[in-house]
């Protein structure tokens, strides 16, 4: 039972934090989700409720990890996702920088990083290699399908990141759409946890 209770903490966390993002992103004025990161998401005001969320959904992630330690099905696997979780934490804690205009009145980006954005975006990339890894770890010794899936999502969820991550540095043919590719790429990522858990829950 206290295994199957962790093992869910995975099934709820991506579904939560999206949710989450989407509603607070909805109810901000002057922010665009198809252009801006949710990170930008933590600055202002409520920019708590985003910090809150981060650091939700890395807990959740975190004693997700140890149901998959405990579980078995593969350490460096449980170990990978650990490390995602601790990304997602540190990102929390972390608060980024202003880019791509938001808030307003805020350069597209910053000349000079503040240390706590630099620090957030380590976290970030460091979060997301260990995910992109844990995919490739956990497809193997596994079924076709389930491999070929794990795959997939690892080299997409790379991609997107990384493209990305070039909107973001004001790439002029991606800046518009920086937000929507990072969604896109987010929802991979947790789309493949959430299957990943349900999976394990499985047996």
């Amino acid at each position: 039972m206290v295994d199957q209770t962790l093992l869910a903490c995975g099934v709820a966390a991506g579904p939560l934090f999206t949710v989450a993002y989407l509603l607070e992103g909805a109810g901000r004025a002057d922010y665009k989700p198809l252009r801006h990161p949710v990170s930008s998401l933590t600055l202002g005001r409520s920019g708590w409720t985003q910090t809150v969320n981060f650091l939700f959904a890395a807990s959740l992630s975190l004693i997700f990890a140890v149901g998959l330690w405990r579980a078995g099905p593969s350490y460096w696997g449980a170990l990978l996702i650990g490390v995602w979780a601790a990304g997602l934490l540190g990102a929390g804690v972390c608060r980024t920088d202003p880019v791509s205009g938001y808030p307003v009145g805020t350069p597209d980006q910053l000349q000079h990083p503040t240390r706590t954005g630099t620090l957030h975006d380590l976290f970030s990339l460091i979060g997301f290699l260990a995910l992109t890894a844990a995919c490739f770890v956990f497809a193997l010794s596994s079924s076709p399908g389930w491999a070929l899936y794990s795959i997939a999502s690892g080299v997409l969820f790379a991609a997107t990141m990384a493209l990305a991550s070039t909107a973001f540095g004001q790439h002029p043919r991606w800046v518009a759409l920086g937000g929507l590719i990072q969604r896109v790429s987010l929802t991979i990522g947790w789309t493949w946890q959430t299957l990943l858990a349900v999976r394990t829950l499985r047996g």
